[in-house]
């Protein structure tokens, strides 16, 4: 790819098909009105030059890759001033801009779900995200309640992010090919923010819940269900963490608040 070599250390799984990067490209709404987009990981840009063709879009990209940023500033001369040398996950959005930000990549697998909790922190400036991820972390992003796919990520995207799952991209469309199927998927941040319970509690029931996913809901809450003197015997209490619905787990954090 241009002379970059795809780095196991880093993830990387350049892609090459040129209809696949339109269709991400293509995917960004900037459906709340923002301009300001994101790129992370751009590798040798076959995502970014169809993102610069977009004239509605203010591109921004974080690479920490030197062989990558070398190759970015060499072809790619409307990146200038524009290439942010970081972590992704080590900066800070809020120091970067003041604007609303989109996210969008084909971002490593190794650090994929780092990179959602990481938007998840920062939810009240990113209103959407588009990205490519390992299929099976996809399906469980987008997956409802009830299999065994749902779990901690899927409720903690879903209650402040509508997901969409748009399309399966197989492992030849990639250099070098992955081990495993890839999927694009589409969050679109919900207009109501506020949960109406604790944040901060909501996510530690949820992670609770799920740390022991075998056990009963009131096995695995049981020391937060004695400190706080919750009745145990609520029908909620004997099921299993998948069988709950965003919506139920902000009603039982009530519970707990109460």
């Amino acid at each position: 790819m241009g002379g970059v070599r795809a780095k196991k250390s880093l993830g990387q799984h350049f892609l090459k098909n040129e209809m696949i990067c339109a269709d991400i490209a293509k995917a960004i709404t900037l459906h709340e009105g923002y301009e300001r987009v994101l790129e992370v990981g751009p590798g040798t840009g076959n995502l970014t030059k169809h993102l610069l063709e977009r004239k509605d879009i203010k591109l921004v990209v974080t690479e920490i890759d030197r062989d990558s940023i070398a190759y970015l500033n060499q072809h790619f001369g409307e990146l200038d001033g524009k290439i942010l040398e970081e972590d992704f996950l080590k900066i800070n959005l809020a120091e970067l801009s003041d604007e609303q930000m989109g996210v969008v990549g084909n971002f490593p697998y190794n650090i994929s779900s780092q990179i959602l909790f990481k938007v998840l922190d920062y939810r009240e400036m990113v209103p959407e995200v588009v990205g490519m991820f390992q299929k099976e972390v996809a399906e469980r992003i987008a997956s409802p309640a009830g299999p065994k796919e749902y779990g901690v990520i899927s409720v903690l995207l879903q209650a402040y992010y509508d997901i969409e799952y748009l399309f399966t991209v197989g492992s030849h469309e990639f250099i070098p090919p992955p081990k495993v199927q890839s999927a694009v998927i589409r969050l679109t941040r919900k207009s109501d923010q506020e949960l109406g319970c604790d944040p901060k509690l909501f996510r530690s029931i949820v992670k609770m819940s799920f740390n022991q996913r075998r056990k009963t809901m009131r096995n695995s809450l049981k020391p937060m269900i004695v400190e706080r003197e919750v009745d145990k015997d609520l029908p909620v209490f004997s099921q299993h963490p998948e069988q709950l619905s965003v919506e139920e787990f902000v009603a039982l954090t009530k519970i707990f608040e109460a």
